[in-house]
């Protein structure tokens, strides 16, 4: 079987490298407290009420047929579409996003534990960096998409009140009182995660409710689309429609007599590309090395590449968790705003005014 070219979103689960089409993913998060789906396919481990829809859940192993390993807060949710359709798929480790030529694939998945896994999943295995990477097909992976189409309407349906069916409106209580009907009594955690501590349990409660909108109000437009990547230390995001794509960066062609904030140009499929290394513009020392990860970014019908340490995750963050830049930052101008992930500050940027005011004028003539 022939693979084409793809950018896959790699990750890692148990011992084994993966990776799922990029433009499939519509969103990645920390795994919350999910809520069991009563006669749902065994692979389904429970739904979740993601921005006001109901998000069915599945976890690798049981989708692979892999013994099951309980869950952990350090797991994570990748978000998956095909025909319509979304899934949840539970992971280890997400790491990041990567270009796969055509020579660094095959079609034949042998080596490892893939012969543990039905190769109906199995688009076929790349060469990423010193490892093999299994490369998931997302039309087996996501079960039949009509199956999952009814499980979410009967789900959604059942939940209605009888004066609102064929409206949008699903009421919190019936939808939790229809899900878990059947299961005797059991819950996320005594199925999936028996041995956490209750103040962990806390915590996957906490990010059900934030990935959960008020009921009167489900629209996206509260949330805002960001790649989160990092700088040295720090973390800063991107908006996501700033950006066009992840990509490896393999070899980098200098120009002479150009400012410091240009690294060079690079070939991107057939069309040169200029790299912009933002981190004067924000104060911070020049890399010595060119990065070996970048953003394709589009800045008023400007196409650059941006070097980063690392593309972190995509995420839908609530407005309400953006607080204004103070106005003693001497880059105020920059930043769109601040927010908290994982433990630490994370700097929104504006990158019009970063491009524009930040002297990274950047000629793509060049």
């Amino acid at each position: 079987m022939e693979i084409d070219n793809q950018t896959y979103l790699m990750f890692r689960h148990s011992d084994a490298l993966y990776g799922v089409e990029a433009h499939r993913v519509r969103e990645i998060f920390q795994l919350p407290e999910l809520t069991l789906i009563a006669d749902a396919p065994k692979d389904i481990m429970g739904s979740l009420n993601w921005r006001g829809k109901l998000l069915p859940v599945m976890h690798l192993d049981l989708r692979l047929g892999l013994p099951l390993q309980p869950c952990q807060l350090s797991d994570t949710v990748i978000v998956m579409e095909w025909q319509g359709i979304q899934v949840g798929l539970v992971v280890q480790q997400v790491l990041d996003v990567q270009s796969v030529t055509p020579a660094a694939q095959e079609s034949a998945p042998d080596y490892g534990r893939s012969h543990q896994i039905n190769t109906a999943f199995v688009a076929g295995i790349a060469k990423v960096g010193s490892e093999l990477a299994v490369l998931l097909n997302p039309e087996t992976l996501i079960r039949q998409p009509d199956e999952v189409a009814m499980l979410i309407w009967e789900a959604e349906l059942d939940a209605l009140p009888e004066d609102s069916q064929g409206t949008d409106i699903v009421l919190e209580t019936e939808w939790q009182a229809h899900v878990v009907a059947g299961h005797s009594g059991a819950n996320f955690y005594d199925r999936y995660c028996a041995a956490i501590t209750p103040a962990e349990q806390a915590l996957f409660r906490q990010r059900a409710d934030e990935l959960r909108p008020p009921l009167a109000d489900t629209e996206q437009t509260d949330h805002l689309p960001l790649a989160v990547i990092g700088l040295d230390e720090d973390y800063f995001a991107l908006e996501l429609d700033k950006v066009r794509e992840f990509i490896n960066v393999q070899h980098v062609t200098p120009i002479p007599c150009c400012p410091s904030h240009i690294v060079g140009n690079i070939n991107l499929r057939g069309e040169v590309m200029t790299l912009v290394d933002i981190r004067t513009a924000l104060q911070k020392t020049p890399s010595t090395a060119v990065s070996a990860k970048a953003i394709v970014v589009e800045v008023d019908d400007v196409v650059a590449g941006i070097p980063v340490d690392a593309v972190l995750d995509v995420m839908y963050l609530p407005r309400t968790g953006i607080t204004e830049v103070p106005m003693a930052t001497s880059q105020q101008d920059y930043f769109q705003g601040f927010a908290s992930y994982r433990d630490q500050h994370l700097r929104i940027l504006d990158l019009p005014t970063l491009f524009a005011a930040g002297g990274l004028a950047v000629d793509q003539g060049g």
